[in-house]
């Protein structure tokens, strides 16, 4: 359906179409009509969209230019979303090259290597003279040279110009294309104020369309600009009053500082000297020839941009940084460098488990019914299951689940019930609070994760490159390792074992501590109690300053492989043993000696370890966890580019408790939003096979926009087959995709860990659109 729609637009724009068998009909039937749309946009050549008589409107107060600066007469408007991806690649080839980009249509999306594979930062950023104060690390720019910058950029060369879509036709198409954004700049407060977007067009040459796929993956598509229905100044509620524009123009990268009206170096300024904004030879490149990008921009609210280079991520940046423009001039507004995730802290909890939900909210299982009944299937023996999600059971607020036995019991009416605590369901107390029972990833046993009922919300904001925006918002799951646990002599190792497990630990407590709390219940409970968690015995043998000095330094005596045997004891012990939990754990007899991996039983312990980071010589740098971790639940909420207001708290309602509130508060909270509906991700560790499972699953689903990655053929991918220990290593979804490449009728495939080769040497820089997660699912 896009082939023919783009076909039809061709013929209303008096350009050549392609041969599409399924297409003569329509063509033939709409031939009248396309007549006389393409002549009356013959006399209406003039005529320009709201936005683009704004853009010039601008361009000729700054620049007085004679004869003005003009965008293009004529643009293939992308009016609907799509369009961009199907126009980047011919309509009866699986690829296009050209000196600027190579594309390919893949079984997995569609993949584009631009000339260059990364962004450069030095000497980069140069503005225009005249307007807003140029930053001292800006170069400046003469308006002469922007003038003739423009004028270039209006003049692409015919390759440069060749719409892909039409490159294997009878006649290629020659041609700009123009895209419309409307990104968000203020975000929503309900009942308070409304969101705020900016207008921001794209102008570029036909080849560069793969760009305009790229940014309205990321920002969206706001329709064709040219319908009043789509005039940001007719939208007086949501648009901010600033318009954006961001023109491709690669070609400049072979422009002469001297055909660009710059001065000799005799006749310069200090700062122009300084900035490299004049010449020495006739044939000095503009800087140096190198990627750039020049902005011109005033107090009035438009801002143009000329990118010279068709890297992907200089145009995300550029959206970035006008949206920073229209919310540094609209006020109460800003633009975030910003990284999030909502976590929600999630423990292994052993083999059982009671919630006491009471304590935390003061909510028992029949007020949840009372606010939520139209959500539940309430049963008689007082649980519900979810209406809308069956696998969410609700249960009471003094309920306990046993993974032994495999139920959840609880009292209600003086009598015991019980349901079956199931893989697939998750149980939830009145707390909000959540119990699931999950597999070990590396060990043949089941155990209980809980679940916090409500998250914090993690935003990390004004983030210097590399500064960890990315790392904060995912999950470590990926970067846990499974190994055995430790003993180094068994008998002393169990000997101290008992003695933690036989210790009264009632003298931990400092006198402010005991006077400030009752700690009695505290005393009674011996460490293999069925009334003490595992939680609870890590944080008795862990200092704080809740404790004596002479309690904490004994606990820092003890060897660290000694907690965690105590630990994992705790974690298997079964009330049945009555304290006889060493004829239980041993180790194997190894060439006549004791070994040193502890088992329970003839089954190996497994702990949990974290992986940070690559040493020299290829080794992990790992650290032990808490026998009691689990991974938080993590739902991403930003990734790179955040908008956030304040409001006075007087204006809200429904505020946590702590905040202040209330007419007469002077209080203020930040709302922060997420601007980007796919994130640019980069996904170093991918080229270890199955290690980064979330990229593996992402990149092996359909309808991908990747770049910086290596095109595979049917036969690239026979051969990893056949290397089948290296192959098994991916994750299950990335294999099926790579097996299912001879069966269909694709010519090429992208493997998360075969990055593109520069000059024979991976890139540092791969990079594919990730579906915001909290969009995915």
């Amino acid at each position: 359906r896009l082939r023919r729609y783009i076909n039809v637009k061709l013929a209303a724009s008096g350009l050549p179409t392609v041969d599409l068998p399924e297409d003569t009909e329509i063509t033939s039937l709409s031939d009248g009509l396309l007549a006389q749309h393409r002549e009356r946009t013959r006399l209406m050549a003039d005529h320009r969209c709201p936005a683009d008589k704004r853009i010039e409107a601008f361009l000729a107060g700054y620049f007085g230019a004679d004869p003005a600066l003009r965008l293009p007469d004529m643009t293939l408007v992308l009016d609907r979303h799509g369009l961009a991806r199907e126009l980047s690649l011919p309509f009866d080839r699986q690829e296009f090259k050209n000196e600027l980009v190579e594309s390919y249509r893949l079984a997995n999306g569609v993949l584009h290597n631009p000339r260059h594979d990364r962004r450069t930062t030095k000497g980069t950023f140069h503005v225009v003279e005249g307007g807003l104060p140029v930053p001292g690390d800006k170069k400046e720019v003469p308006k002469v040279a922007f003038e003739r910058m423009f004028r270039i950029a209006m003049t692409p060369p015919e390759a440069t110009a060749t719409l892909p879509f039409t490159a294997t036709a009878k006649t290629p198409v020659q041609a700009f294309v123009s895209l419309m954004l409307r990104p968000l700049v203020v975000p929503q407060v309900p009942g308070v104020s409304p969101a705020r977007t900016m207008e921001t067009r794209f102008v570029v040459p036909g080849s560069l369309v793969s760009n305009l796929d790229f940014v309205e993956s990321i920002f969206g598509n706001a329709g064709d600009p040219y319908i009043p229905a789509n005039d940001a100044g007719l939208d007086v509620k949501h648009w901010t009053g600033h318009t954006g524009c961001v023109i491709l123009a690669p070609q400049l990268g072979t422009a002469t500082k001297k055909e660009l009206g710059l001065p000799h170096v005799s006749e310069a300024t200090e700062r122009q000297i300084a900035d490299g904004m004049c010449w020495t030879e006739d044939n000095d490149l503009y800087n140096e020839g190198t990627p750039f990008k020049v902005t011109c921009r005033d107090t009035s609210g438009v801002v143009v941009t000329i990118i010279a280079d068709n890297y992907f991520g200089y145009c995300k940046k550029e959206v970035k940084t006008q949206l920073s423009y229209a919310a540094n001039l609209l006020g109460n507004a800003e633009e975030e460098h910003a990284g999030g995730a909502l976590a929600f802290a999630s423990y292994s909890l052993g083999d059982t488990f009671q919630v006491d939900s009471y304590r935390y909210n003061r909510r028992t299982f029949d007020d949840v019914v009372a606010d939520y009944s139209d959500r539940m299937n309430v049963k008689l023996s007082g649980y519900a299951t979810d209406k809308r999600f069956p696998e969410l059971v609700y249960i009471p607020e003094q309920a306990e689940a046993d993974l032994r036995e495999q139920v959840v019991r609880w009292e209600r009416d003086g009598e015991k019930q019980t349901i079956p605590l199931m893989p697939g369901k998750v149980y939830m107390a009145p707390s909000g609070y959540q119990i699931r029972m999950e597999k070990h990833p590396s060990a043949p046993s089941w155990r209980l994760i809980g679940t916090v009922g409500e998250g914090v919300y993690c935003h990390k904001p004004c983030t210097v490159s590399g500064g960890g925006k990315s790392e904060i918002s995912k999950s470590l799951r990926d970067y846990m390792l499974y190994g055995p646990v430790f003993v180094a002599d068994l008998e002393e190792d169990f000997a101290t074992v008992e003695s933690l497990f036989s210790r009264d630990y009632s003298d931990r407590w400092t006198d402010e501590y005991e006077a400030a709390h009752s700690t009695d219940s505290y005393k009674s409970r011996k460490l293999l109690s069925a009334k003490r968690s595992l939680g609870s015995v890590i944080k008795l043998l862990t200092p704080s300053p809740d404790y004596t000095e002479s309690y904490n330094d004994w606990l820092r005596s003890l060897p660290s492989h000694v907690l965690a045997v105590a630990f994992i004891i705790k974690r298997f012990y079964d009330p049945a043993w009555k304290g006889d939990w060493q004829s239980h754990f041993g180790v194997d007899i190894v060439n006549g000696e004791p070994g040193h991996e502890l088992k329970i039983g003839d089954r190996k312990l497994v702990g949990s370890y974290l992986r940070v980071g690559l040493l020299e010589g290829g080794a992990w740098r790992t650290y032990k966890l808490r026998q009691d971790f689990a991974a938080a639940a993590k739902v991403q909420t930003e990734d790179d580019i955040t908008a956030s207001t304040v409001v006075p708290t007087r204006q809200l309602s429904n505020l946590p408790a702590g905040f202040p509130s209330g007419p007469k508060s002077d209080g203020s909270v930040k709302f922060a939003v997420n601007c980007e509906s796919r994130l640019f991700q980069r996904p170093d560790d991918a080229v270890h096979r199955g290690l980064d499972k979330q990229t593996e699953h992402d990149i092996a689903q359909p309808a991908n926009f990747i770049s910086n990655f290596q095109p595979l053929t049917t036969e690239d991918v026979g051969r990893m087959r056949d290397t089948v220990v290296d192959f098994d290593a991916f994750t299950p979804p990335m294999q099926r995709l790579l097996e299912s490449l001879s069966d269909g009728d694709h010519s090429y495939v992208v493997s998360s860990a075969n990055p593109r080769l520069i000059d024979g040497t991976p890139t540092k820089n791969p990079r594919y659109l990730q579906l915001r997660p909290d969009l995915a699912d």
